[in-house]
């Protein structure tokens, strides 16, 4: 009698990932969205966006006015703030995405005067954003406002909307 050994298959089944608990920072991204959208009147927010720009900038939040753009950093740790500063489009301000620049973390984790030029600071708190540091007002693009505009790569935000766009265009 002839013994036959089955092969093994050529696609094994493999078990299904558990969905992953959000992390804190998960949270503050989605929030940080949400805010863009709601109180800053963004048309277009996208969360983590990954596009090729050049500077390797990932911004964690990055919404989009007619006029404008604004920026979210998210922060649970003072060691991730620092380590932020060292970034290339930190550095050197005009490579980065972003008019506008804000800090987003629980109360105390940055302090208003480590902020770095001309960015704001915002506090997650249980029920709302709160604005530490920012702009006053509706209009954000005169008088002592302008102090938070910053220059900026135009070609890594152009790629990023492109990005977006085709995301959701399939």
């Amino acid at each position: 009698m002839a013994v036959i050994k089955r092969k093994k298959p050529l696609l094994e089944e493999k078990p299904a990932k558990a969905p992953r608990t959000p992390s804190l920072h998960d949270e503050l991204v989605d929030r940080a969205c949400r805010w863009l959208k709601g109180t800053c009147g963004c048309t277009v927010s996208a969360g983590e966006l990954r596009a090729f720009t050049g500077s390797g900038e990932i911004p964690d939040a990055i919404g989009w006015r007619a006029e404008y753009s604004i920026l979210v950093e998210c922060k649970t740790s003072r060691s991730d703030f620092f380590a932020d500063r060292d970034k290339i489009f930190r550095i050197e301000s005009a490579l980065g995405v972003g008019d506008y620049r804000f800090y987003l973390c629980p109360p105390g984790v940055i302090e208003p005067s480590e902020l770095p030029e001309n960015w704001g600071l915002l506090y997650a708190e249980e029920s709302r954003i709160r604005k530490v540091v920012c702009p006053t007002g509706n209009i954000w693009t005169s008088g002592e406002n302008r102090r938070f505009i910053h220059d900026k790569n135009k070609d890594a935000e152009i790629a990023m909307l492109v990005s977006a766009l085709r995301r959701q265009t399939g």
